[in-house]
């Protein structure tokens, strides 16, 4: 009977144990992932600026001469990732492509023109500076016009400040309820230990010498749970890393190194701070209130 009670008690410690470290395993990765979310979050909306393209069409009186120059003098610019020039005959190829039929056979010549099309640097896509390089490009005088999608240019820099603002503040509240998630599953575990602490405390022990082992054990599991988050954080990178090669996540090495020490950390440090509480409060307690 004795050995059988023994076996049920050692199940129960064990599954106490388990559910614990899969708490914080699961509270960790999640907030691993949010991190992951913000650290990208500007990597995404650059990604997304730099496909914003700025036509500046050629009059077809324009040299070649002046056309490279306009060109070369883009590329240099500060502000500017790439440059592309499209030939008139380019565009109808293009443009036979997309409507399936050759628009030229009715019309008998080739309506478009030259052109360059101008991808900026994600920090240079703003209405203002658009306007700059539409102006100055349009001095030329063998520039036709310059065409942007001005509109979709603000309205993705409005969704971008307002995107940041609900990711940080999504950011504080999980953070929050990771904290609380995980102390509520400590204080569960050092719950089921009350007798044991006031068993201790009566016979002479103090409180740092009772606590001591229930702090070591818990960080023990916060590192188990810690480690299990971060190899499951290293999967869910890899996948996004071999799925969107263009984020470059390998070259943020630095920073990921940086997210995954915090994790690490968290684990420890919320349960440390969880189990030391939650000692003190049954070590305060009187022996008729542990019922």
């Amino acid at each position: 009977m004795s050995a059988s009670f023994e076996r049920y008690q050692k199940r129960r410690l064990i599954s106490s144990y388990f559910s614990v470290v899969l708490s914080i395993a699961l509270v960790l990765f999640l907030l691993g992932v949010l991190g992951l979310l913000i650290l990208n979050a500007k990597k995404v909306a650059d990604l997304f600026k730099e496909q914003v393209t700025v036509t500046i069409y050629l009059k077809d009186s324009a040299k070649e001469v002046e056309i490279k120059q306009l060109e070369k003098s883009l590329t240099l610019a500060d502000y500017v990732k790439s440059t592309v020039f499209v030939s008139k005959e380019q565009a109808a190829e293009s443009m036979k492509d997309d409507n399936g039929e050759d628009f030229m056979d009715i019309l008998g010549y080739n309506p478009l023109k030259n052109s360059i099309d101008v991808n900026l640097k994600a920090d240079f896509v703003t209405s203002e500076k658009l306007e700059e390089i539409a102006a100055t490009a349009q001095e030329k005088n063998f520039v036709e016009e310059v065409k942007y999608d001005n509109d979709l240019v603000t309205l993705m820099n409005n969704n971008v400040k307002k995107i940041s603002f609900w990711v940080l503040l999504l950011s504080a509240i999980f953070t929050l309820i990771a904290v609380l998630l995980i102390n509520s599953s400590i204080r569960l575990s050092v719950y089921s230990k009350r007798f044991t602490i006031k068993t201790m405390q009566m016979v002479g022990a103090t409180k740092r010498f009772i606590r001591r082992p229930f702090v070591w054990k818990s960080i023990r599991l916060g590192v188990i749970g810690a480690v299990l988050a971060l190899i499951a954080l290293a999967v869910v990178l890899y996948y996004i890393d071999r799925t969107f090669p263009e984020l470059a996540l390998r070259q943020s090495g630095l920073l990921i190194g940086g997210l995954f020490l915090f994790v690490f950390l968290l684990g420890i440090i919320i349960t440390w701070i969880s189990t030391h509480f939650a000692t003190q409060r049954f070590l305060n307690l009187k022996t008729d209130q542990l019922y």
